[in-house]
């Protein structure tokens, strides 16, 4: 009997990896989602309940900022530097460039990968693929299943380059390998099912997992049919009198879902209270032009791929039982780089973040229990191809210049009224509560007071300046500089630059910022279109030509010299 105690005793106090109590993270990503298009913000048009229910039992990030576009914020993301200071700052890499976030570039899963956790990319990459070394399991990612390039058709995954009348291709892998075996699934409900399947396979004991689900939703998909939802979907919102809004509430309803069971499968496993889940949108929604998917990004001025809030504030929330004011808004100033340092903080992994070089700043304490007084600089950014600065610290916030010639400046979204609300929203706080994610999340300890589901709602909604518009001061910035104060007018309505604050200490602070930040700005790395990328080429598969290439380049001077070699033998034995 004593030898079973000893055996017991000896797995006990067996040493354990240094990883093994690490929380694990999740990281779920939609891509050009609406700042009002999830209904915690206030919005009654279509609601979205597990979203709201993650961030009614979390920790809303009121001042989430981001780049304003997808691979820009991606690149923020995965190095915790401004995308200015990796080359990644103009505009997005298209599928048909040669280029990719810099090798050289310590990524968030390498870093996560090397403190033992199993690392997996569920979804979108977008940071290069002309060479297999720019993909994600050459970039610290253990795993993926997805695509490479900037979206796909929602079902039969491919994507069609019309700029150079490219041939349609297939974008949809299992880490390396191409696969067509679920072609015909919704992409949304084909990301979810994989992030669940590897949550319940994945084994907790030896490594903790990092898992990113970057969701295609509510991006647009090919011209030809750019929103897509299933129809039982669709069904749901025919209230909805704009056909394009309805399929894209069914998108965003698809996500929602996406959600609930994500989190339902971390608690059906019972590792939801050691796992960090985290919500974001990569930027604002592109309500009008290119890759338009009708979001609103209302009451915020402008839109995806503009220095303004519209395309820079992100709608967030977290959740952790670590954090100490779950049912709360936090209202400090945080930039998406700032998750690198903060969440390696928040599992005990320490970074130097002087020798790593990072702009993200480790936040986690102040996450953690709610504090709000790191006054945050953001270098939003520099572009000298669209010729435009956008800087902000603090409440006060720079814009000199703007993209497409300020075609998307304005105010671009309104609420509907409410004879066009969602029929559910008339029990809200009620659908809110019967949701699996209220219910594996709520903590019941927490007073009601406290996590007042109305206030939150409330107190979550940006409210613009109300003036007489005449008293405001209109911004021009192709005209001039425009200097905003954040705090008091959030939808960046007057214009503070004028005689009395152009010469001001905090104008002259930041201009002289700017300036130091711009000498350390990194080339751009973009690169023009590489034709021989067409899928046309390669069974109909956008994949890395530009190795495949090289491989036939020297395949074919391997032939070359044995064909010289073969005609020297030939030439000797004749001369015999």
């Amino acid at each position: 009997m004593w030898k079973f105690f000893v055996i017991i005793l000896s797995l006990l106090t067996k040493e354990r990896p240094a990883w093994a109590n690490k929380s694990n993270i999740v990281i779920i990503i939609s891509d050009d989602m609406g700042f009002d298009d999830v209904s915690f913000r206030g919005s009654n048009e279509f609601l979205t309940p597990n979203i709201d229910a993650l961030a009614y039992n979390g920790v809303i990030l009121n001042n989430l900022y981001t780049p304003a576009m997808c691979t820009p914020s991606r690149a923020a993301l995965l190095t915790g530097k401004y995308p200015v200071n990796t080359g990644m700052q103009h505009y997005v890499l298209v599928n048909d460039q040669p280029w990719s976030l810099p090798v050289n570039e310590t990524t968030m899963a390498e870093i996560f990968q090397e403190h033992g956790y199993y690392t997996s990319l569920i979804g979108k990459w977008h940071l290069g693929m002309s060479r297999k070394a720019y993909t994600p399991t050459f970039r610290g990612f253990d795993y993926h299943y997805g695509y490479l390039g900037s979206y796909v058709d929602y079902y039969d995954h491919t994507l069609l380059q019309r700029n150079e009348n490219y041939s349609r291709g297939h974008d949809f892998r299992l880490n390396l390998e191409s696969i067509h075996d679920q072609t015909g699934a919704y992409v949304t409900d084909l990301l979810t099912e994989a992030s669940v399947n590897l949550i319940k396979r994945h084994n907790y004991d030896a490594k903790p997992l990092f898992l990113m689900l970057s969701h295609l939703a509510p991006h647009s998909a090919n011209e030809d049919v750019p929103l897509q939802a299933p129809d039982s979907e669709i069904e749901k919102f025919s209230y909805i009198k704009n056909p394009q809004r309805r399929i894209y509430a069914a998108m965003m309803s698809a996500l929602d879902n996406s959600v609930g069971q994500v989190i339902g499968a971390l608690a059906d496993m019972e590792v939801l209270k050691n796992t960090i889940v985290l919500f974001l949108s990569d930027n604002g929604g592109p309500t009008r032009g290119l890759h338009a998917n009708t979001a609103s990004n209302y009451p915020l001025r402008g839109q995806k791929n503009s220095p303004w809030e519209g395309g820079l504030r992100s709608s967030a929330a977290i959740w952790s039982t670590q954090l100490e004011k779950l049912g709360s808004i936090w209202q400090q100033t945080f930039y998406i780089a700032d998750f690198l340092p903060t969440l390696a903080s928040a599992v005990g992994i320490y970074l130097d973040i002087g020798s790593l070089k990072l702009d993200g700043l480790n936040l986690w304490s102040a996450l953690k229990y709610g504090y709000e007084r790191v006054e945050r600089e953001i270098l939003h950014n520099i572009d000298d191809i669209d010729n435009y600065v956008s800087y902000s610290k603090g409440k006060w916030k720079f814009i000199n210049g703007t993209t497409q010639e300020g075609k998307y400046d304005d105010w671009l979204s309104k609420r509907i009224d409410k004879s066009s609300w969602d029929p559910r929203s008339l029990n809200y706080e009620e659908l809110i509560k019967n949701t699996t994610v209220w219910q594996n999340l709520h903590n019941p300890n927490i007073s009601p007071s406290t996590m007042n589901i109305t206030k939150l709602r409330q107190a979550a909604a940006v409210k613009c300046l109300e003036k007489d518009p005449a008293l405001l001061q209109k911004c021009e910035p192709l005209n001039g500089p425009c200097l905003f104060d954040l705090d008091n007018d959030p939808c960046e309505q007057n214009n503070l630059y004028d005689e009395q604050h152009k010469n001001s200490k905090i104008v002259l602070e930041m201009l002289e910022r700017v300036d130091i930040l711009r000498q350390q700005v990194h080339p751009m790395n973009n690169k023009p279109a590489d034709r021989r990328c067409d899928p046309i080429n390669y069974n109909n598969e956008w994949t890395w030509w530009e190795d495949i290439l090289e491989n036939d380049a020297t395949e074919l001077a391997s032939f070359a010299n044995n064909l010289k070699l073969l005609f020297v033998l030939s030439t000797l034995a004749l001369l015999r």
